[in-house]
Order: structure tokens, then C-alpha cells, then sequence
């Protein structure tokens, strides 16, 4: 028997990220197979507040690392604690972002732990872990499974909902602060610079308009009004940020967020296999785009084939009359 250990995810404000209630439903699907509980463990500079926030996620424990040290992330410093407390469980996990993409094979390899990225899916069969990775731009996908006493793993937020509070209240524990190595030490965070929007955060909003090249220097233009309408976020295809029209951290698909909305908005944006691979497991997709051969069709729950100039100007004009 053996437990699992979730990674909890922190905004750079300090803010727990919604994206670790999403590992936290991959770790529940793995428990059959280890037979134990899971806990989860933050780390941050106000880590205590944050920690009760999880306490009703179900989880045996929550433990607390609280250090001025982690209030910016940088993998040196995080990576000898995780370790540390890691030593104790079966399986560690946190959500496939730049956050646990970055950490956890670093962790994986200070454990001698067999590593399985971007999961899409787990499940317990004959007493073993079977995980599920997305391939060739998730049009297949393999199944592994993993050897090592610890195993380690990153969830994709798009497939696993995000836990919902259980209403128990798990007890928090304090866990000390490994430092680092003297190499480490020479690392420091700088700066971060980071697009700044009242808007929600692309991965974990709701609703998502994104656009494609289409727009150009538009971009903004047309599509602000229609994302403040929707109260969504704004995204992107990989042509329209390589052309200069929208900043690299809009980007979804297969070299960039993954992202699973109730609602996405495909302006423009002809529909190539790396971008759907980042935007299909949306609940519903509407697409606009002129040319009625476009491949977004295809995956799209309604569309419309029109002059994006036209008609995006035109429904903002609609759904501000509802509001």
C-alpha cells in the first residue's frame, strides 16, 4: 500500500492555481491501484493560507512548506523539497503546465522514478497504474506503465475535472525547507515579464476566444469587444502570434496552452491539426471563418461561414442587447 502526493500550483501573486484540482482528480483515480490516500503539498511564501484552502479536497493532509524562498518559483529551490517530502509516497503529481513540466522530471530524476508527462488519462487495472499520453497532436495515443517504487506525473487540466470540495476538512501539516545545493544557490529569480489582463487566465477560463492570422493587425480590435461580451479570454493560433498580432502567451495548441473551455470561439482560424490539438476537448465550439472548406468545421459544434469583419462586430452588437 502506498500514497499519492499532489503538487499544489500557486499564481505568481501567491494565489492557489485551479489547475492543481485537477491533479488532485488524477490522483484520486490512481488510489485504487496503490491502495493508500493522497496529501497535498504547497510550498510558497504565504503557504499556511493557501493550505487551508485545500482542506476540503478530501485529502489525508495538507502539508505547508512556507519559506520566503519559494515566493517566486525557480525550480532549483523547489525541486529538493518536493523531493525530500516525495521520499514517502508511491506517486507524486502535479498538472502538465510550465510549472510541473519544469519540476517534476527533475524531480523524478533525484528519486530514480520512472516518469510519465502530459497524461490524458489514468486508471487502475490489476493492481497497476495505466497511464494514458496524448500523441502525434493527440490523434493517438499510448499506454504505459511505470516500474519504479515511486512513480511520477504530470495531468493534462484539460482532461480531469477540476475536484470538488468534499466538505471534510483535512488537518494541515509544517514541513521544513530543504536547501538547496550551493550550485543552486547561485541561481536567482530576476524578473518575470508577463502579459498583464483583467481578463481570466486563458488555461483555466470558461469561456475562450481565440483568433487566427486572418485578423492581423486587427487583432485586438475585433476581438476585445467580442471576449469582454463573453467575459472570455483571449487565445490564439501559432500563424497569428509568429505574424506579430498577438502576444506568445496566447497561443493554444500543440506548442502552447491546452485549453478545455465550455465555450470556444475559433475566429479566423482555419483549424490546422497542432491547433485542435489544443482546443478539442472544448465542451462546445463555434467557428467563424469565410471559407467554408476550412478543417475548424469539422470539429465545430456551429458555424458560420462568414466575413469575420462583418460578423463579429455584429454579434457583439447582439449580445450587448441581452446583457
Amino acid at each position: 500500500m502506498s500514497d499519492a502526493l499532489v503538487i499544489a500550483e500557486l499564481s505568481d501573486d501567491g494565489k492557489l492555481k485551479k489547475s492543481t484540482l485537477s491533479a488532485v482528480t488524477f490522483a484520486q483515480r490512481a488510489l485504487p491501484a496503490l491502495g493508500g490516500t493522497f496529501s497535498i503539498l504547497v510550498l510558497g511564501a504565504n503557504a499556511s493560507a493557501v493550505a487551508s484552502e485545500l482542506t476540503a479536497c478530501g485529502a489525508a493532509k495538507v502539508l505547508a512548506c512556507e519559506d520566503p524562498a519559494f515566493e517566486q518559483y525557480t525550480a532549483e529551490q523547489f525541486t529538493p523539497t518536493v523531493s525530500e517530502v516525495g521520499k514517502g509516497f508511491g506517486l507524486i503529481v502535479a498538472t502538465a503546465t510550465s510549472f510541473g513540466k519544469d519540476l517534476l522530471p527533475r524531480v523524478a530524476a533525484r528519486l530514480d522514478a520512472a516518469y510519465a508527462g502530459d497524461c490524458s488519462g489514468v486508471a487502475s487495472e490489476g493492481g497497476h497504474i495505466t497511464y494514458k499520453r496524448p500523441m502525434f497532436a493527440g490523434n493517438a495515443f499510448g499506454y504505459c506503465t511505470l516500474s519504479t517504487p515511486i512513480q511520477v506525473a504530470t495531468a493534462r487540466q484539460s482532461e480531469f475535472e477540476a475536484a470538488p470540495s468534499t466538505g471534510g476538512s483535512s488537518p494541515i501539516e509544517t514541513v521544513a525547507k530543504v536547501s538547496p545545493s550551493a550550485v543552486a544557490e547561485r541561481v536567482q529569480f530576476v524578473s518575470l515579464e508577463a502579459v498583464k489582463s483583467a481578463r481570466p487566465e486563458l488555461a483555466e477560463a470558461s469561456v475562450v476566444v481565440s483568433g487566427g492570422r486572418a485578423l492581423k493587425e486587427k487583432f485586438m480590435v475585433v476581438l476585445e469587444p467580442l471576449a469582454d461580451a463573453l467575459g472570455a479570454a483571449l487565445g490564439a493560433s501559432r500563424a497569428a502570434v509568429d505574424a506579430g498580432y498577438a502576444p506568445g502567451d496566447f497561443q493554444v495548441g500543440q506548442t502552447g496552452k491546452i485549453v478545455a473551455p465550455k465555450l470556444y470561439v475559433a475566429v479566423g482560424i482555419s483549424g490546422a491539426i497542432q491547433h485542435i490539438a489544443g482546443m478539442k476537448g472544448s465542451k462546445v465550439i463555434v467557428a467563424i471563418n469565410k471559407d467554408p472548406d476550412a478543417p475548424i468545421f469539422q470539429l465545430a459544434d456551429y458555424g458560420l461561414v462568414a466575413d469575420l469583419f462583418t460578423a463579429v462586430p455584429a454579434l457583439v452588437t447582439e449580445l450587448k442587447k441581452r446583457t
